[in-house]
């Protein structure tokens, strides 16, 4: 099984995309005959990612240290922070296996049918709910409050 590794160039001083094209065929036929099993180039709004296959780490070793692909590396349009190398694939592609779906939560989750008949031919009231304690016993506001407040 290969393993991938990915080089993320980003703009600078110049564009990536133009470093790409400077340097890109020189790399990618250099990986290729060094034992690259697949590649891919990626463009993005903030530079470009390289994404190459190898069969196992001493391929990609020995790849890193021929001469061109270190004098590429350090020719990056961003010297400083322009430039990252690392193991997996590149840009946002994500983890190596898919995800599991979570459950759905919140808005998310599927809608229940409304209680009641919907009119779509003028206004819908809604039904009215079941009277409490303090409105069947006739609580202050509801218009037999005296029974609640009077000692008699």
């Amino acid at each position: 099984m290969s393993e991938w590794y990915s080089i993320e160039v980003f703009d600078g001083a110049s564009s990536a995309a133009l470093w790409a094209d400077l340097h890109g065929d020189t790399l990618l036929e250099s990986a290729l005959l060094s034992g690259a099993k697949d590649w891919s180039w990626h463009g993005h709004s903030w530079g470009v990612v390289l994404e190459l296959a190898f069969a196992d780490v001493k391929a990609w070793e020995a790849w890193r240290a021929l001469a061109h692909v270190q004098a590429a590396l350090d020719g990056v349009p961003d010297p400083v922070s322009g430039l990252i190398v690392y193991r997996g694939r590149g840009g946002s592609s994500g983890a190596p296996r898919p995800r599991r779906p979570l459950p759905m939560v919140g808005s998310g989750a599927a809608a229940l049918p409304l209680p009641w008949q919907w009119d779509n031919e003028g206004f819908s009231v809604l039904p009215s709910r079941p009277r409490g304690l303090l409105a069947a016993m006739g609580g202050p506001g509801l218009g037999n409050g005296s029974r609640l407040l009077s000692r008699s």
